[in-house]
């Protein structure tokens, strides 16, 4: 059989001409002073050449190989995954990837794939497809006879509908993690209601799959008691085209939904109306610990406000809002976050200590949403370790001065705060904990923002980006470890 992987695969009749001293001494160690050698063993090469060495090694490896990761390599490619399956029979983790791929490095994998992987993996619980171009609905058929499958994803798989992942999820019964991005033409959702009933799924995460709108999720029902972990993001080019369903905005207002168990909630390009949809999520989450909003249309503070005293145990935040001229629609328009906000979270979440504020990439600053005084208010009441700016016009010297303050704070990232000058950069070597610094696009500072950190070693890294005033010798021994890069398209 004739076939390339990412893996050797071959006679080991080289090895065993002579047999070697070193293979008669591995013989007489013990079998589980072996394994634990094998086992600390990360990289698939190191493995590789490990496996290589005797037949000892060579067997103990394809017994404790649980997880492969291939693609291009394979050709051909069922003959390849077959020889794959044979010889690393405890396979629970596969992955299989074929970004980049042409025609020219041979056929991709196809639902006769698929088939191998239910035939021949029997322990197989998390499987990872990404640009598989080939696999269809007919594909998931013969997978859903992997009854251990617990974790599916695939990502850009555009010829698999909903009728395919919904024959899936009838037969993998202990599917908890499914992540579906961009699967373009997923547009029926009986899989998510029949999750939702089957109530064991745990992480969900919903990406740029265009025939999915927030209005679906309505659907999940009593399975979002045991949702743990929610993203969903819309396609920007698509937000605006979404359009509420009748029935989905009742039963969103009628439906009790409980969230009580979500830990994680990530939303992006969502347009969040009053009292429906995803702003009953928002308002009833009682142990979430992380949230991002990227771009959530609608937000209000009552929103936050709501969240924050349910959600106690918040521990990171990150707001990405819309600046004022990015969307035009929001200029004075009540229907979006103020330093109110931020206030309830100084108030009520007391174990904060991520914090990341940013606005979306526009030519005007927002001028009606934060303020330095809201941002300052917030971490300065809470144990802020991690604190990002991104397009915060409004945080300037003052902010950095009242940053020495922050006894936790340990990393810091700026990008585009351009009133940040050299004399609120110099305030750095005064953060009582800071040991990571990131700077990137910034207009306002130079070499000499950063001559009170040359040798003193206080930073254990610093990148800098972007930066036009600072040069690669500006940043030499800034810090125990550097990285530059200097890139000014983005100004022009």
């Amino acid at each position: 059989m004739c076939c390339k992987t990412n893996l050797f695969f071959g006679s080991l009749s080289g090895i065993h001409v002579v047999k070697s001293r070193g293979e008669k001494r591995m013989d007489n160690i013990p079998e589980h002073i072996v394994w634990e050698i094998l086992s600390r063993l990360k990289k698939t090469s190191d493995r590789n050449s490990v496996s290589l060495v005797c037949k000892r090694l060579y067997y103990l490896d394809n017994a404790q190989r649980t997880f492969v990761r291939v693609g291009c390599g394979m050709d051909p490619a069922d003959e390849a995954l077959t020889c794959l399956c044979t010889r690393f029979q405890n396979l629970s983790k596969v992955e299989i990837t074929y970004s980049g791929w042409m025609s020219k490095l041979g056929k991709q994998l196809d639902d006769k794939g698929l088939l191998i992987l239910a035939n021949h993996c029997p322990l197989l619980c998390d499987l990872s497809l990404s640009y598989c171009t080939f696999i269809t609905d007919v594909g998931l058929r013969y997978l859903a006879s992997s009854s251990k499958l617990s974790s599916l994803r695939l990502n850009f798989t555009p010829r698999i509908t909903g009728c395919g992942i919904l024959s899936l999820v009838v037969g993998c019964k202990n599917l908890s993690s499914l992540h579906l991005i961009r699967c373009l033409n997923v547009s029926s959702v009986e899989w998510l209601e029949y999750l939702g009933k089957l109530g064991r799924l745990e992480d969900l995460s919903i990406k740029n799959c265009r025939a999915i709108g927030e209005g679906d999720l309505i659907k999940l029902g009593p399975g979002w008691q045991k949702l743990t972990r929610l993203q969903f993001e819309v396609d920007a080019n698509y937000r605006y085209m979404k359009v509420y369903d009748r029935l989905s905005v009742d039963r969103w207002q009628k439906q009790h939904v409980p969230c009580e168990n979500m830990l994680e909630l990530s939303l992006v390009n969502c347009i969040i109306s009053p009292g429906r949809g995803l702003a009953c999520v928002l308002r009833k989450c009682k142990n979430l610990q992380k949230i991002h909003l990227d771009m959530c249309v609608g937000v209000r503070d009552f929103d936050i406000i709501c969240l924050s005293q349910r959600s106690s145990n918040l521990k990171s935040v990150s707001l990405r809002v819309p600046s004022d001229f990015s969307l035009p629609s929001l200029v004075n328009n009540p229907l979006r976050l103020t330093d109110e906000s931020l206030k309830a979270l100084a108030q009520n979440c007391s174990k904060l200590e991520s914090v990341r504020i940013s606005f979306s990439d526009g030519e005007f600053p927002s001028s009606s949403s934060f303020t330095l005084s809201g941002i300052l208010c917030l971490i300065q009441r809470c144990p802020v370790r991690q604190l990002a700016l991104d397009h915060v016009y409004s945080f300037n010297d003052v902010g950095m001065e009242a940053l020495c303050s922050l006894e936790y704070l340990e990393s810091l990232e700026l990008v585009r705060c351009q009133e940040i000058s050299d004399e609120g950069l110099q305030l750095v070597s005064q953060f009582p904990r800071l040991c990571i610094l990131r700077l990137s696009k910034c207009l306002g500072i130079s070499d000499d923002g950063l001559k009170p950190l040359v040798g003193s070693l206080k930073l254990d890294f610093l990148a800098i980006e972007d930066c036009p005033q600072i040069s690669e010798r500006g940043v030499q021994r800034a810090a125990k470890s550097v990285s530059f890069r200097q890139d000014l398209s983005w100004m022009y």
